[in-house]
């Protein structure tokens, strides 16, 4: 086992920056992406559900793109579904009916599904057990930076062209695909220690009887419902309805999240390697539960931002700790393909049913019990993680990976 002040291998640093170029993307043609669907002559829940239906093909792709990772190995599924993802947004932007552009945008979330577990499923393999979390880590700083700066480069794009970011989406993809795969082959179906051992394949069934991982699935859905639901859907309205500010004010409070959130990322990795998985993640429940349950009742601007930044350190907290338990209970050199998929699509559920339910309770009783519901659904997540037990592998054990579904031989063919 590598020592804990060691470097990250260089294939984890290819994945980040893949992580990176698929978020710049999405941030990109995300400003476009409503306009372009106005542009075919229909209404707004016709837009709606060119966005809705990215998400439900990668909700229902997931079970089956987990099983192809376990079954033909992580980079083969990689880069089918980077290749994927390309023809799809090149093929939007290309597009000349509304129906073309549900058709290319929904064969869109089959690749992003596919790119995402196997893309993870790498990142566990991969990293040395003792530096997941900083590997979890710095793959969701990649991401969230991605997010950050893709939204500026799209509104620049579209003066241009509505179908120009598109364009740039596909050929960002294709420049990702051809620089990771080369530097990625040759390191895929080794374990991160080296050994030339052939991969275990853990089964969700054998994963879901660990009690850390069923708390995992618990705080990814809360995350789903807060961070991906309830944040982009309902902060907004609140901005506009309940503080009486112009809509620019909802920008800079997802800007301020999202400051916290980057904020706290590295140093949460960090902790999950050297004091565990579930400090950090129990502290960020906590702060979040809170932080996102007075967000509905704050009473002026300052505390709404103050609100909305402490509940992005709760989140950034919670993100890298709980995906390096994820990759513990897997264990090294394991292939756990529906074991992300399962964690994949909680935060999926979550971040469907999270603005549907929190939007009716805030239009019947009002935005303060909406956002009550949500940190009570973070503080339901933490009473699963207070019972979970540790899953750090520690150095002074003979067998480090006795707490991994692997370690247990609980694993079969999916």
């Amino acid at each position: 086992m590598r020592s804990k002040g060691s470097r990250l291998p260089r294939e984890i640093w290819v994945l980040v920056v893949a992580a990176f170029v698929v978020a710049v993307g999405f941030g990109i043609v995300a400003p476009a992406l409503p306009a372009f669907a106005r542009s075919f002559d229909v209404g707004y829940t016709a837009v709606s559900a060119v966005i809705s239906l990215f998400a439900g093909f990668r909700l229902a792709f997931a079970p089956l793109g987990g099983r192809l990772v376990g079954r033909f190995g992580e980079l083969r599924i990689f880069g089918i579904g980077l290749t994927i993802a390309a023809a799809s947004v090149g093929a939007t932007a290309f597009a000349q009916s509304y129906v073309q552009l549900l058709l290319f945008r929904g064969l869109g979330g089959i690749g992003s599904t596919m790119f995402t577990v196997s893309a993870i499923s790498l990142l566990i393999r991969l990293s040395p057990a003792d530096q997941r979390g900083r590997a979890s880590g710095v793959w969701a700083t990649g991401f969230l930076l991605g997010n950050i700066a893709g939204p500026l480069v799209g509104g620049g794009l579209i003066t241009v062209s509505l179908r120009a970011p598109f364009l740039v989406y596909a050929g960002a993809l294709a420049l990702a695909m051809a620089i990771a795969l080369p530097l990625l082959r040759g390191r895929i179906g080794s374990p991160a220690g080296g050994e030339a051992a052939a991969a275990e394949v853990v089964t969700f069934g054998a994963a879901f009887r660990h009690p850390t991982y069923r708390a995992a699935l618990t705080s990814s859905f809360a995350n789903g419902w807060t961070v991906f639901g309830v944040r982009v859907a309902l902060v907004p309205l609140f901005v506009v309805e309940a503080l009486r500010l112009r809509d620019e004010w909802s920008g800079y409070a997802l800007a301020v999240f999202a400051v916290g959130n980057a904020a706290t990322l590295l140093l949460s990795g960090r902790l999950a390697d050297r004091r565990g998985r579930r400090p950090p993640v129990l502290a960020g429940l906590a702060v979040s539960a809170v932080a996102t349950g007075l967000i509905g009742v704050a009473p002026n601007t300052v505390l709404f931002l103050v609100l909305s930044l402490v509940a992005g350190v709760g989140s950034g907290l919670v993100n890298p700790s709980m995906t390096a338990a994820v990759a513990d209970v897997i264990g090294s050199g394991a292939r756990g393909g529906t074991v992300l998929a399962g964690f994949q699509m909680a935060a999926d559920v979550g971040a469907i049913v999270g603005p549907l339910v929190a939007g009716a309770v805030a239009q019947v009783a009002g935005f303060g019990w909406a956002f009550a519901l949500t940190g009570l659904i973070s503080l339901l997540a933490l009473a699963f993680w207070v019972r979970a037990p540790e899953t750090l592998p520690r150095t002074d054990r003979a067998d480090p990976t006795t707490e991994t579904v692997a370690g247990e031989r609980a694993v079969g063919a999916e």
